[in-house]
């Protein structure tokens, strides 16, 4: 029998094993490396599920539901299919649509199905269990292009079929639970048994899949309304609807019939007519707002929503004054440390509190203060002479990851402040059940802008991303609904114009690194989008700032 070497990198050991064994199979013997059932793997680095087929010499590293780049998207999407069969086996003619991501889940609607809300989500969490009771096996099946759109168009998944239409490819994979095919765009779990964990409820007009919680997964998520935040996904799909832009192909559909330049100015359109109310909101309190603080996760576009958000309030008659958090860093050796002893940069105590609640109350009684400047090559602050006073008729505006931290301005009265939370709340589907993860939209920002503007490769912004994420979570996140207005900083033909110029830095990162599975999953990603000009992309964009070309200084 012929057998074929396999590196075990959880255990760092070589086995042998016949050729054509499957990962399945090997698992059974390392239960011990994972907390949790092993669901998935990386095969020489890239993400694969446990009915892959060895037949040549390969690396293997099981992971589990915990594992935050592979595991918990493939648990996810594995439970949002199976939400698609019940739905399915519950109501045929009924249509599901997984229309945006919340901070515990994905809010999803039912159309077709009566108007009994009650009835359809226990009739739905009911089948759901029973699925898991069955164990099925998700299976995935690579089948030429034509017979793949066939099979799509059979299940009435007309975007799908549409998208599928669009790739030029020879060959595609179409998934399965039982009888239900369809195109995930993600791995998926080996079967329905190894999703235990979730909840299926009522979340206002349509419902919530609730997830396991993202750092604990033995736990579901908590259950936590977030009106504002439901609020601008509402409003950001009444754009997509304005623009007829709704999924991928949509956008495809407007570059191949030339219509590139109507979505862009229409979307900049859009944002600029976004500025002016939140201007317009901030004026309706001229009496008392002296502060406006925004905050927003890693490349949501901060810095030009503060300069463009500052133009809007010139034209109200405000003078415009901007300060940074950045310079109220304590000094290096006051800076609190993480487990491992590197500084934590990103915890609000590396904030010189105190100082900066005195200098706002200072400035909001019209008194001159002089503003630091903290020096991050000696780690100290410094005093260069930079005065600031706010007059009658003068505005702050200060961003910062903490700037929605009720403890950042505590001593600052309410009345004197408005609070911005940005985010690009991305607009537009793959199709009506793959949705776009905002968390994708801006680390693909963030590849653009470091390499264009910090000399960083996308290797090391993807291996710095879990950091990142792991900051938003812990500082921006929880506060969020402590803002008065959100703008979704996503623009609905960005990520065509962000595969120009990410694909060939995605193409360049090692495959002996961990981070070559994310990348290769971005390049496929973005392989679904036709590719878009910048060239009439306006120099104040949102876009400008991870491009270049801006006529903002940063």
């Amino acid at each position: 029998m012929q057998t074929v070497e396999i590196i075990i990198k959880n255990t760092d050991e070589t086995i042998y094993v016949p050729c054509g064994t499957t990962l399945l199979e090997i698992a059974k013997n390392y239960r011990h490396v994972a907390q949790y059932p092993i669901i998935g793997a990386l095969v020489n680095n890239t993400m694969a599920d446990l009915n892959y087929c060895l037949y040549t010499p390969r690396t293997v590293q099981f992971f589990d539901m915990s594992d935050k780049t592979s595991g918990y998207r493939m648990y996810i999407h594995s439970l949002a299919f199976m939400l698609y069969k019940a739905v399915r086996d519950c109501y045929p003619y009924a249509r599901l649509d997984v229309v945006n991501s919340l901070t515990n889940g994905f809010y999803c609607t039912i159309s077709g199905a009566g108007d009994n809300q009650i009835d359809i989500a226990a009739n739905v969490r009911k089948r759901m269990i029973e699925l898991v009771d069955q164990d099925l096996p998700f299976t995935s099946t690579p089948t030429n292009m034509a017979k793949a759109r066939q099979i799509i168009a059979s299940t009435g998944n007309e975007e799908t079929e549409k998208l599928l239409d669009s790739i030029p490819q020879l060959y595609t994979t179409i998934q399965r639970i039982g009888d239900n095919p369809h195109k995930i765009n993600c791995k998926l779990v080996p079967s329905t048994s190894y999703l235990k964990l979730w909840d299926f409820r009522i979340f206002s007009e349509g419902y919530l899949l609730q997830f396991p919680n993202f750092d604990n997964p033995s736990l579901l998520s908590l259950y936590k309304e977030t009106p504002r935040m439901f609020k601008i996904f509402q409003e950001h799909h009444d754009w997509r609807k304005l623009l007829h832009v709704s999924f991928v192909n949509d956008l495809n559909q407007a570059v191949r019939e030339g219509r590139t330049n109507d979505v862009i100015h229409v979307s900049e359109a859009l944002h600029e007519k976004k500025y002016s109310t939140i201007a317009d909101a901030i004026n309706q309190r001229r009496d008392s707002v002296k502060i406006v603080l925004l905050a927003g996760p890693s490349s949501s576009g901060k810095t030009t929503s503060c300069r463009r958000l500052g133009v809007q309030l010139s034209v109200l008659g405000y003078d415009v004054q901007q300060m940074s958090l950045d310079d109220y860093f304590v000094d290096r050796e006051k800076t609190p440390r993480q487990p491992n002893g590197d500084f934590d940069f990103e915890a609000i105590e590396a904030l010189n509190i105190e100082l900066l609640n005195q200098h706002l109350l200072q400035l909001s009684e019209g008194q001159e203060v002089e503003i630091p400047t903290y020096n991050f090559i000696t780690g100290k602050s410094e005093y260069l002479g930079r005065k600031l006073r706010l007059g009658k008729n003068s505005i702050l505006i200060m961003e910062g990851i903490h700037a929605l931290n009720p403890k950042l301005t505590e001593q600052v009265p309410d009345h004197m402040k408005f609070k911005v939370a940005v985010s690009p709340f991305t607009q537009i589907s793959i199709d009506r059940q793959n949705l776009i993860h905002t968390s994708d939209n801006r680390m693909i920002r963030r590849i653009v802008r470091d390499f264009n503007f910090r000399g960083y490769s996308a290797y090391q912004t993807l291996k710095r991303w879990g950091s990142v994420r792991d900051g938003e979570r812990k500082h921006i996140f929880p506060f969020q609904e402590n803002a008065d207005i959100f703008f979704n900083s996503a623009l609905l033909y960005e990520l065509g114009v962000l595969k120009v110029y990410a694909e060939p830095l995605l193409e360049r990162v090692p495959q002996d690194t961990p981070e070559y599975s994310e990348a290769r999953r971005l390049i496929n990603f973005l392989a679904l989008f036709e590719p878009i000009s910048d060239k009439f992309i306006p120099p104040t964009s949102i876009m400008r700032e991870f491009l270049g070309n801006s006529s903002f200084e940063y």
